[in-house]
């Protein structure tokens, strides 16, 4: 871009939106220098900061994330919650993600309310094409589901992962990162190969069939969260260097999203698209620690679901080859929840009913005024822990950019130590006291949105009939391993008749399935080794209500594996 462009787009910039955008439309001036960017978003699971080449993993190779390292701005004190639900509903959103109901990661408390506005509907409402690939985890029926909240065009899979209970093959085969049954625009559909080529082969197709529009592509790769499932080709290397095993799949799994991220690059190089797209990278926490020692970690103390650093700060690389120059390091602290705010500054599209931001722009960083004047200092906010509600200070951080408060009781000076290896409260009492109750006033704030009454899943609307409920949402249970019983908290749109059909562990002598819709319960015999069952002509009320279902075996309660709901 010519220093005159540029410094119209600034002028543009600073007027709310960029070139000649409508109101709340980002503008289409073919051939322009101020055509709204494409926006590739890239996103991968349990990946930490030191899982890159490029800050100074020893072993491991990522030699296209290295490429776009060089190519792009670094955001290097970049922030995200400790675990992934948290994490993409602040991405989605701009706001934290206390607000939006999400809470954790499953048993019902990873889905986000209906009420929230997420990114990708408001770029569809300005003109963009939306699409997802891979990992969503917001939320699996309707009115949560990915082509609910904005994404016309969606691939992905169901709950927190392939290979957890909301997978329908999760009971049957191991190795579901192979072949695995995914939903494409809500209908399920086997596809073959592995899945982080699928999810870029998808990606690929669809910024294929856009071409001519602005599109925004959700990339979000489930690797490398486990289980460890990778083509063997891939882990190959690091076994043979003497890795650990965890460590060598792990690293292996990286390996190949590496190379998937490199033909994404690719495609926009060989398409002309390169130079005005706008690609972001970045992981959605730190790494997890398994049982490999030789993990490389960057020096940070902590590992996912931990507020310290190796649990919370994560790459974030921005390259726009058309508006800035890459190979610039920005140390000014940032966080997920301004990501929102800022593609869609530079999307020009400036809604009319803008959602209450928590999150700020960056785009004042992103062409380099970091001035006091213009910049000042605040505070962000990390919490995450297992359970319905948050307790204060638990697991929480307090971060500004030279101090973090850890759990209300820990100081840390972080120009000074990085590694959160000295407290310092007891030097600086004035910061913890300021610190404390700037949390205590975040903490009630984003409480008293909705506060933490559970999101419910819709039984009986039209967009959604019928609805498969699975363990990853109920409560009160062992969602993974056990054979508890749990319930889910639903919402009847609809009175009418309803037919469920229950899956459940065959159990070796006969047995009674209950199930109950608060105060009212059907039961229905079992016979010996029957591993399904169906209940018809269930009269329900619209409402909001507690069902549950299980299987009696003399006495003994087992969960069910997946309920199928249908209205008639």
């Amino acid at each position: 871009m010519s220093d005159m462009a540029r410094r119209n787009f600034l002028q543009n910039m600073s007027a709310g939106f960029i070139g000649a955008a409508l109101t709340g439309t980002a503008a289409r001036v073919s051939g322009s220098e101020n055509r709204p960017p494409n926006v590739l978003f890239i996103i991968t699971d349990d990946q930490g900061y030191g899982d890159l080449g490029c800050h100074g993993n020893p072993v491991l190779k990522t030699p296209c994330l290295d490429r776009l390292h060089g190519e792009s701005l670094r955001l290097t004190q970049f922030h995200v919650c400790p675990v992934c639900s948290p994490t993409r509903a602040c991405l989605m959103t701009g706001r934290y993600n206390y607000r939006t109901g999400v809470v954790d990661t499953y048993a019902g408390r990873s889905m986000m309310d209906p009420g929230e506005t997420t990114l990708a509907e408001l770029l569809k409402q300005g003109g963009y094409c939306t699409g997802i690939f891979g990992k969503w985890h917001l939320g699996d029926n309707w009115p949560m589901r990915p082509m609910d909240r904005g994404f016309e065009e969606s691939l992905v899979h169901r709950g927190g992962g392939i290979a957890q209970p909301s997978d329908p093959e999760f009971y049957e085969r191991e190795d579901t990162y192979f072949n695995p049954m995914l939903q494409h625009n809500g209908q399920q559909k086997r596809y073959t190969g592995y899945c982080t080529d699928i999810f870029t082969e998808g990606a690929i197709q669809f910024m294929e069939s856009r071409k001519g529009r602005p599109f925004f592509a959700y990339v979000a790769y489930n690797a490398p969260h486990t289980p460890l499932q990778v083509p063997e080709e891939d882990a190959a290397p690091y076994k043979a260097a003497g890795l650990q095993e965890e460590t060598a799949l792990v690293y292996g799994m990286i390996a190949n999203v590496d190379r998937n991220i490199g033909r994404l690059l690719a495609f926009l190089e060989d398409s002309g698209l390169k130079d005005n797209t706008l690609v972001l990278f970045m992981t959605d926490n730190g790494s997890q620690q398994l049982k490999g020692e030789d993990r490389y970690n960057a020096g940070q103390r902590g590992w996912k679901g931990s507020v310290y650093q190796g649990g919370i700060r994560v790459p974030c690389f921005l390259r726009w080859p058309e508006v800035w120059a890459g190979g610039r390091d920005i140390n000014r602290i940032a966080a997920h929840i301004d990501l929102a705010p800022t593609l869609l500054e530079i999307c020009g599209v400036a809604p009319e009913n803008r959602p209450e931001f928590d999150g700020i722009s960056l785009l004042p960083l992103l062409f380099g005024n970091t001035s006091a004047e213009s910049w000042s200092d605040r505070n962000l906010f990390f919490q995450w822990h297992r359970g319905d509600a948050p307790e204060a200070f638990k697991n929480s951080a307090v971060r500004s950019q030279r101090w973090k408060l850890v759990n209300g009781t820990e100081l840390y000076d972080m120009e000074e130590d990085p590694g959160e290896k000295k407290g310092t409260a007891a030097e600086h009492p004035d910061v913890v006291r300021e610190m404390r109750l700037a949390y205590q006033r975040w903490f009630d704030d984003v409480g008293a949105t909705r506060g933490y009454e559970p999101v419910r899943i819709h039984l009986g609307g039209a967009p959604e009939n019928p609805v498969t409920l699975t363990r990853q949402d109920w409560r009160g249970a062992d969602n993974w391993t056990g054979n508890d019983a749990g319930y889910w908290e639903v919402l009847v749109e609809a009175s009418g008749t309803y037919t469920l059909t229950v899956s459940f562990a065959p159990c070796l002598k006969d047995a009674v399935l209950h199930m109950r819709l608060d105060d009212s319960e059907v039961t229905c015999p079992v016979s010996a080794k029957a591993d399904k069952a169906v209940l018809e002509e269930v009269i329900w009320k619209a409402g909001a209500h507690r069902l549950v279902c299980y299987l009696d075996c003399e006495g003994e309660h087992t969960g069910t594996r997946f309920v199928t709901v249908c209205r008639a």
